[in-house]
């Protein structure tokens, strides 16, 4: 009952961070995954707009890219709570462990569930979320459209991610719609199937997988350092 939703993609440009808005169109209770500081106005706007009641503030791990809008949003909506996962290592209200669901909209017919998903390797505390009603899965930095998040750094394996895709990601239904985290490349959202068969990492063996990501040779992360310490308390002190 896909119409009892409401399903927003948004997009912030410096960190090619995508934020995603779901509510249940009934109760009007929303929670938003992986929101970015520098666009909470325009995310708040949205809220309002929609007059909807922001329960909770989800990222799918302790980011390294940008500073998590969380904080911000709890102080412009009152009763808005933080959730990350229990091995995620940071602040937060709620800590979620694998299998588990996190809901909203509980009181309505049809209320709006994700599954959690333990998908540690990019970080170890990663984690991916299934919205069964809906057929997709918000993968964070786990896996990204015909690619994947790095492993070079914060706890990273490329081993443990490997095992993350293929045991949690890819045993979902092949229509199920993967959303990611991050683009860089203007693609919005792809599949579960479109990986399987396409992602030029993921369909490799174990033992490949790990060879290239060893050798990417990627750039120290720009806002890495004032970005961690703050995401470590989830962006809720000071003027984070």
């Amino acid at each position: 009952m896909v119409q009892n939703y409401i399903f927003r993609q948004l997009f912030e440009p410096v960190s090619s961070t995508y934020t995603y808005l779901l509510a249940d169109s009934t109760t009007k209770e929303a929670l938003i995954i992986d929101p970015v500081i520098d666009t909470v106005e325009r995310d708040a706007k949205l809220i309002q707009q929609f007059g909807l009641n922001l329960r909770y503030a989800v990222n799918t791990h302790v980011h390294a890219d940008h500073i998590t809008g969380s904080g911000k949003l709890k102080a412009l909506f009152p009763g808005c709570q933080s959730v990350l996962s229990n091995l995620s290592g940071a602040k937060a209200d709620i800590y979620l462990k694998d299998g588990e669901f996190i809901k909203i909209g509980e009181s309505s017919k049809t209320p709006l569930a994700l599954e959690c998903r333990t998908t540690p390797g990019h970080t170890n505390g990663c984690m991916s979320f299934v919205w069964h009603d809906y057929g997709a899965v918000f993968t964070g930095d786990a896996l990204l459209i015909r690619g994947c998040g790095r492993t070079d750094f914060q706890q990273g394996s490329s081993d443990k991610l490997y095992t993350s895709i293929h045991t949690k990601i890819f045993t979902l239904p092949d229509h199920y719609l993967v959303y990611p985290a991050h683009d860089y490349t203007g693609q919005t959202c792809s599949s579960v199937s479109e990986e399987k068969t396409l992602n030029p990492r993921a369909t490799k063996s174990r033992e490949e997988f790990i060879e290239i990501m060893s050798n990417l040779k990627l750039s120290y992360p720009k806002q890495i350092d004032k970005a961690l310490p703050a995401n470590i308390v989830c962006g809720l002190q000071g003027d984070v």
